[in-house]
């Protein structure tokens, strides 16, 4: 077996992807002294653009041969995949050579998060904790299977859905609607065409994401996710409204039992079936009352959850990246800021369904400025860029996350806050109660 390559000095990195994870990405990338030059695939984001440069040519996965030849000419080092559709579509295969190392897994190993009955089974075959479900792939059986089930359950789209193709159901009316939704209106295309339903599991839900580089497996600081578009986790999920890490549901021998229960028999059945897995191995588990179980599988950084995470990571990203992508991840160590930190998206008016584009940002300044010192506030762009003016506006649902750090989760969410109330965009709107389902608790 050959002996890994050490991480390059300079390295030239390209990172696919143009939203608020790969801002975060992108701003921890630039404090790596090793980082020579970072390309962008989408530097439309008006924030990574001015951390890197837009490649010349288009990421286009139906063309990709000339692509590859600009990176061969770039002389690219290091790819680092954001997004989960591209590594779903075979990214990392596709540009992976001897002299060029991809962070993200292969289409083989994205199938955990890009098909979710390939994930269920494999769960299943190795006996990791999750809830119980059936598989459908026509309407009328899946129908035939709630009307015969009065209790409530969890309709899922099999295929990516942008983290919106997942509808609790407390009624049989409401799953045969969600069943509708997805297999007949084809609310998400053709991610609807298989479906899982699943029982609905109760308690506390957490991100534990890892770090994976074939064998060694490092978990990450537990974050806890905010989907629900509204105040008190109401309205349709979303592709994340905030998120805080560390969160004190989860204690070290919790994570230990996580790891020992979930992730090592799941890199394992993995292996099984011939897949090296290297990246981010992304669990949404449930703390139930009979233990911790899994929502999903995701194949890379949250968004928002790696927002946080970046804020109080320390040490140097592109390092560890390196490793996880050369199979040398015991030889790294991870360590993170005390602190807490939490991310508070604001988002266009009408978000997560129809909004309007190109609306004037203001006060990002004035929000980075809070805080005892620079730099306990850090807004990642998520949707916005430049108009012809060079005026910053929005261009997505998501437009910043609003990240704040502090000595407790009350006041990082109380910081978040008042610099989001310093940001001001016609129809922004935010969620002012991130961190609530255990600071109520606490109260």
């Amino acid at each position: 077996m050959p002996k890994p390559r050490p991480c390059p000095d300079p390295c030239n990195v390209l990172l696919i992807g143009g939203g608020g994870r790969e801002h975060a990405l992108a701003w921890k990338l630039a404090q790596s002294p090793r980082l020579g030059k970072l390309w962008l695939t989408d530097a439309s984001n008006a924030a990574l653009a001015a951390l890197g440069e837009p490649c010349p040519i288009e990421l286009d996965m139906k063309r990709l041969f000339r692509f590859q030849r600009w990176c061969d000419t770039a002389e690219i080092h290091l790819v680092i995949v954001g997004p989960e559709a591209p590594l779903g579509d075979g990214v990392a295969d596709a540009l992976a050579t001897e002299g060029r190392l991809v962070f993200g897994p292969t289409k083989a190993g994205a199938q955990i998060e890009c098909d979710k009955t390939f994930a269920k089974q494999l769960m299943r075959q190795a006996a990791v904790p999750t809830a119980e479900a059936r598989l459908f792939d026509r309407a009328d059986s899946a129908r035939e299977y709630v009307t015969a089930h009065e209790e409530p359950c969890v309709i899922k789209a099999s295929g990516l859905a942008a983290g919106k193709g997942v509808i609790v159901c407390d009624t049989q009316a409401e799953a045969l609607e969600a069943l509708d939704l997805i297999m007949v209106q084809r609310a998400f295309g053709d991610a609807g065409n298989k479906i899982i339903i699943e029982e609905k599991l109760t308690g506390q839900e957490i991100s534990v994401l890892a770090l994976v580089d074939g064998r060694t497996i490092w978990l990450l600081d537990p974050a806890q996710d905010h989907k629900q578009v509204g105040e008190g986790d109401r309205g349709p999920n979303t592709g994340g409204m905030g998120a805080y890490c560390p969160t004190p549901l989860m204690d070290a021998a919790m994570l230990e039992t996580i790891e020992r229960e979930i992730f090592v028999p799941t890199i394992d059945a993995l292996r099984r079936e011939g897949i090296e897995y290297r990246g981010v191995l992304y669990a949404g588990l449930m703390l139930t009352p009979g233990g911790p179980k899994v929502l999903e599988f995701n194949c890379r950084f949250g968004d928002p959850e790696c927002q946080p995470l970046m804020a109080r990571l320390q040490g140097d990203l592109l390092v560890i990246c390196w490793a996880t992508a050369s199979g040398t991840l015991a030889d790294v160590a991870i360590d993170f800021d005390d602190r807490v930190a939490c991310c508070v998206v604001m988002c266009s008016a009408g978000y997560p369904g129809s909004y309007e584009k190109g609306k004037l940002i203001t006060g990002i300044e004035d929000a980075e400025a809070m805080g005892e010192k620079r730099g306990e506030v850090i807004v990642f762009h998520a949707g916005t860029k430049m108009n012809d003016k060079g005026e910053l506006i929005t261009s997505g649902g998501r437009v910043l996350g609003v990240t704040a750090l502090a000595a407790d989760l009350q006041a990082a969410r109380d910081l978040a806050n008042a610099a989001c109330e310093k940001i001001h965009f016609e129809g922004a709107f935010f969620r002012h109660d991130i961190g609530d389902r255990v600071l109520v608790k606490q109260r």
